[in-house]
């Protein structure tokens, strides 16, 4: 499968910053979870083009949504208060809606 275009780079990069910003993570997160090299953010868009190149558009979704579910089972163990389960639950339900998204273009492509 093809590389990512840079306009699709730029649009992952963008929304990257945009997660982990609102999901109170870092670079050095994302890192440790791709584990990839660095955390410099041209390393960590190249290893998810990688996932894209291997699994296409699918799979780098899959990947991110795995993630995300780790990131917040660790985010439920910390703070075990009632209030994180339906915020777990709201953001897996829009992980679920962008995948179900990417399934429907990619069948449609």
């Amino acid at each position: 499968m093809a590389a990512l275009t840079s306009e699709q780079l730029d649009e992952l990069q963008s929304f990257i910053k945009d997660w982990l910003r609102h999901s109170g993570r870092t670079q050095s997160d994302l890192r440790r979870a791709l584990r990839a090299s660095s955390i410099r953010m041209p390393v960590l868009l190249d290893e998810l083009d990688r996932t894209y190149r291997r699994d296409g558009l699918v799979g780098l979704a899959e990947r991110l949504c795995a993630i995300e579910a780790v990131w917040q089972s660790e985010d439920q163990g910390e703070v075990g208060s009632a209030d994180a389960a339906p915020a777990v639950e709201d953001s897996l339900g829009q992980l679920d809606l962008l995948l179900e998204e990417i399934r429907l273009e990619v069948g449609d492509g």
